[in-house]
């Protein structure tokens, strides 16, 4: 098995739901008298608030660069939104970051669709390294809430689910977005916080849900599994 190197802490909760996925999907391959070894550094989610993007690729690259020199074969960002650093870590490193799009990308290939409502923290919606990479990689497209939502939305994140808090508003507002991203003609929508699929129960959806976390997870697996 090949030794994956974890970030994460943005948010703690996300990255425990990672370590379970990631440990009982290994466990389904070599069983439960074996675990895969994993190397974790948890950051201070409020270099994340801060949002200074300089600073931000340059802690990311430190990180990365102390779970290679600690044995990782490989890089996974426990969270959406750090992945805007990818273009500015991946290639001043000698390893490969597990990159959140590609897995969301092939999921939504495998399944036939082609135009995805996309929510998350404003940083995710409405930056260019979730949907630039499935544009440039698979040709999907994405949308995001119209513009009165996106504060909103924002606040969710950051004040609530990246907090540990799971608020029946909370779920009733992303619940009427898939709606009316369906209604402006997506077929999918991406559960693009980490959080979000601890939140919303996919069964209620209406529509193909891509959660980003477990299809992350699954993407880890396939890479410590070689």
């Amino acid at each position: 098995m090949r030794i994956l190197g974890l970030i994460g802490g943005t948010s703690w909760h996300a990255t425990m739901a990672y370590y379970k996925l990631i440990n009982e999907g290994v466990g389904k391959h070599i069983g439960t008298q074996a675990n895969p070894e994993l190397i974790i550094c948890s950051i201070n989610i409020e270099i994340m608030r801060e949002q200074n993007l300089e600073k931000i690729r340059a802690k990311y690259f430190e990180v990365s660069e102390r779970l290679i020199g600690a044995g990782a074969e490989g890089i996974l960002i426990c969270a959406n939104t750090p992945h805007m650093v990818y273009d500015y870590v991946q290639p001043k490193i000698s390893v490969p970051i597990l990159h959140i799009a590609e897995a969301t990308g092939k999921e939504a290939t495998r399944l036939g669709l082609k135009k995805l409502g996309l929510l998350g923290n404003r940083p995710t919606m409405t930056g260019t390294f979730i949907p630039g990479y499935l544009k440039t990689h698979f040709g999907i497209e994405t949308m995001i809430p119209e513009d009165q939502y996106l504060s909103e939305a924002h606040r969710y994140v950051s004040e609530e689910l990246t907090r540990g808090k799971f608020t029946a508003a909370a779920r009733a507002f992303f619940l009427h977005q898939i709606d009316l991203l369906r209604e402006r003609g997506a077929d999918g929508i991406i559960l693009g916080c980490t959080e979000l699929p601890l939140l919303i129960d996919a069964g209620k959806v209406g529509l193909p849900t891509l959660p980003t976390t477990d299809l992350h997870a699954r993407m880890a697996i396939d890479f410590i599994m070689g």
